[in-house]
């Protein structure tokens, strides 16, 4: 974009503060791959504090390494508390179905302890983390397992003293109660912050897999993934920007209802990660905030005039 043009953003977003609604009591992040997000001046004048990333169990393996040393480098030079989330090997879900590949299979306890230990040395500054990413999804090996990412849950908790760990990160699909309390009994119910990610609440305007959860699990559920789509092809969601605005701003809304503690419900919303910065116009799957040449969507307008309130 023309320093003019984002010159005249960044005066509109500073605007946007002054009318922002009221604080809650849940704080806002981004979910994001991108390191180069970072130095996108409407990054920066939203003055977030803190970022979801995912990273391939066995990062270390191959060109992994340098692709998560170059996005946890930037994060850590912009201040941001990231919230590490490990996920299964790139390329094993693809057409809807997970490879039965001996490299697919979930690691063991022993060789999940092993590539955590080798991340933690390697960013000991990293106190927040998730075992396992969408654990309950068919794209991941644990989806079957709930028993086996409890044991990525307690080897993450016995070698991370001080850290936040979430016990579960799941999808609000249909299996989530029934997957999550398998879990929860496979864990001896320890874990008091969990992973959730909404879409189909946010951008269907429900809140079913919100309450489920809620409903199901202690503590804290903090919404790791969400935000409003611009285009989802295989769910029948097709281009429109103004449909993820508003998606957006019921997210927020949906988010506030549940902030605090109510009866019925065992726990309630404290954090929201809002999936993601960067648009991919072309793609069967786009939730970005701004479009790839960083010029703002109108979901960006909601997001940006939401979370101001929300950062600390």
């Amino acid at each position: 974009m023309h320093r003019k043009t984002m010159t005249m953003l960044l005066a509109a977003l500073a605007a946007l503060v002054l009318c922002a609604p009221a604080s809650a009591n849940y704080r806002v992040g981004l979910s994001e791959q991108n390191a180069a997000t970072f130095d996108q001046p409407l990054w920066q004048g939203l003055k977030l504090k803190r970022v979801r990333y995912i990273v391939p169990w066995d990062f270390y393996k191959g060109d992994g390494a340098g692709e998560v040393a170059t996005f946890m480098n930037a994060a850590h030079a912009h201040n941001q508390e990231v919230l590490v989330m490990f996920t299964a090997r790139r390329g094993c879900y693809s057409g809807g179905k997970y490879s039965k590949s001996s490299a697919c299979k979930a690691p063991s306890k022993a060789a999940y302890t092993t590539a955590f230990k080798k991340f933690k040395a390697a960013y000991p500054w990293v106190k927040t983390y998730a075992p396992w990413n969408e654990a309950n999804h068919v794209s991941q090996p644990t989806s079957s397992s709930p028993k086996r990412a409890a044991d990525y849950y307690a080897a993450m908790k016995a070698n991370c003293k001080g850290c936040t760990v979430l016990g579960a990160d799941v999808l609000d699909q249909s299996n989530v109660a029934t997957w999550l309390k398998s879990f929860i009994k496979s864990s001896h119910n320890k874990a008091r912050v969990w992973g959730l990610h909404n879409y189909k609440d946010v951008n269907r305007h429900e809140s079913k897999g919100l309450t489920t959860v809620l409903k199901t699990v202690p503590g804290q559920v903090w919404l790791t993934e969400t935000g409003g789509i611009t285009t989802f092809l295989s769910s029948g969601f097709k281009t429109s920007a103004s449909r993820a605005a508003s998606a957006t701003k019921y997210m927020f809304q949906l988010a506030d209802k549940y902030d605090s503690s109510r009866k019925g419900y065992k726990s309630k919303v404290t954090r929201v990660y809002v999936y993601r910065w960067w648009g991919e116009p072309n793609g069967t799957f786009d939730s970005g905030l701004v479009n790839p040449d960083g010029s703002p969507r109108p979901a960006f307008t909601e997001f940006a005039r939401f979370a101001k309130n929300r950062l600390k």
